[in-house]
């Protein structure tokens, strides 16, 4: 429950539609690598920029199938989920893997 709860955390954050806040819930070293770019992301600033234009669409996640694992300081967080964008209504399924590590005194994404 907990570590569904982190993407929750971060379901929310993309529902105020501000990047800097979707970006901050990323550990410092993050890797992203988008549903929907083909160019990987692994910086603060490359983060934010794919959020300023993916938030436009207004998107609202679910996952439908998701497996998770815990380990000492980490949690993993893979499987199918589902976007509804909320400025057009298009549905977007697609793979998903959330890694999370502590860092600074929170769970922070740092493989997406």
């Amino acid at each position: 429950e907990e570590v569904r709860a982190l993407f929750l955390l971060w379901n929310d954050a993309l529902a105020t539609g501000d990047s800097r806040l979707v970006a901050s819930r990323y550990a410092s070293d993050a890797v992203l690598l988008p549903t929907v770019s083909d160019t990987p992301r692994d910086s603060y600033t490359l983060i934010k920029d794919y959020f300023d234009s993916f938030l436009l669409k207004k998107p609202q996640g679910v996952i439908t199938d998701g497996h998770i694992r815990i380990g000492d300081g980490w949690a993993q967080d893979a499987g199918i989920y589902e976007f509804t964008m909320g400025a057009t209504g298009d549905v977007v399924k697609a793979r998903y893997s959330f890694v999370y590590v502590y860092e600074d005194g929170q769970w922070k994404i740092s493989h997406h």
